[in-house]
């Protein structure tokens, strides 16, 4: 093992210890190691760089600034033990990602899609309870706020029905944290819970709380084909578009509500914002007030509070 791959090892388990998962990064540098070894380069140049981040060429300008990114990171590790090192410049290869226009669903709409997916009609016998796993998956997101995949990595020693806490473990910043739950969520896990102990050994064994007719844990590409199915039938996306209201929605459409409910019970969001944040387990506040913007009724709220603020001062 050259010196260049032993110090890729060393700074992914540096960051891989300060919690970064580093999966993608991790694949990616063992890969420009290898085209190091392959190029013959024992230290990291602005060409190599670029020449090994611009691959495949068929590739879009995102995927290349993300490959980048990644030997950028570790180029600004290497040159405190190699000064021969070039640190790529941000203005390389530059490309800011755009973020979806965020759909901020209705309770109705909430309320339809719950009812469609207790109405999917079972393929098997052993799948008699996927309506069930469905419909807690997809009313537990639109209620907590939850990234999918904390969902889907919840098991069932995480949920405490009697604290009504879910424990969200090995988040996105590998973090974990506490999840409060109303008492009606507490009622339907609860329910659900004691469905999938009565309905078959497999998934009673499972330690996971959605899981498949196998007790695996939900397939994250079948949970979003299931929501668009749904979501063609109720009427929420065209059938004929790709495109529409997403899972990921959920999670900025409980921010928004949230601040909205403050607003209108005269509370100070601005000071209880970074309760907010915590609770989505973002690490920066201004994570959270992405999710808070393009709501009309929020826009709304925030005007009439200043006009209040007005009238007092005239």
């Amino acid at each position: 093992m050259n010196k260049l791959r032993e110090a890729v090892h060393e700074y992914l388990n540096l960051r891989r210890g300060l919690g970064f998962k580093m999966q993608e990064a991790g694949k990616g540098l063992l890969d420009f190691a290898t085209f190091m070894e392959q190029n013959r380069a024992t230290y990291i140049t602005n060409d190599l760089a670029l020449a090994w981040a611009q691959r495949p060429l068929s590739a879009q300008p995102s995927h290349w600034a993300k490959r980048l990114g990644h030997v950028r990171g570790f180029a600004r590790h290497r040159v405190a033990t190699d000064p021969r090192t070039q640190i790529p410049p941000p203005g390389l290869l530059p490309f800011r990602p755009k973020r979806a226009r965020p759909y901020l669903y209705s309770k109705e709409e909430i309320q339809v899609l719950l009812w469609a997916a207790l109405k999917m009609p079972p393929r098997y016998d052993s799948s008699k309870l996927r309506p069930w796993t469905y419909y807690c998956l997809f009313g537990l997101l639109s209620v907590s706020g939850l990234r999918l995949g904390e969902a889907r990595n919840l098991k069932i020693e995480d949920v405490d029905i009697e604290a009504a806490v879910l424990t969200i473990r090995g988040t996105k910043f590998g973090k974990s944290r506490l999840v409060p739950l109303h008492a009606s969520t507490c009622k339907v896990l609860a329910n659900y819970m004691a469905r999938r102990r009565r309905h078959s050994a497999v998934q009673a064994a499972s330690p996971y709380l959605f899981c498949s007719s196998l007790g695996n844990r939900l397939d994250s590409g079948e949970i979003h084909r299931t929501f668009y199915a749904l979501s063609r039938e109720i009427g929420l996306r065209d059938l004929s578009q790709s495109r529409g209201p997403r899972l990921h929605d959920m999670r900025h459409a409980f921010a928004t509500n949230t601040l909205v409910r403050w607003y209108k019970s005269n509370q100070d969001p601005e000071r209880l914002l970074p309760i907010l944040s915590a609770y989505l387990g973002h690490v920066h506040v201004a994570d959270t007030q992405w999710y808070l913007s393009g709501c009309p009724e929020l826009m709304r709220e925030a005007m009439r509070r200043l006009e209040h603020c007005w009238e007092n001062r005239a």
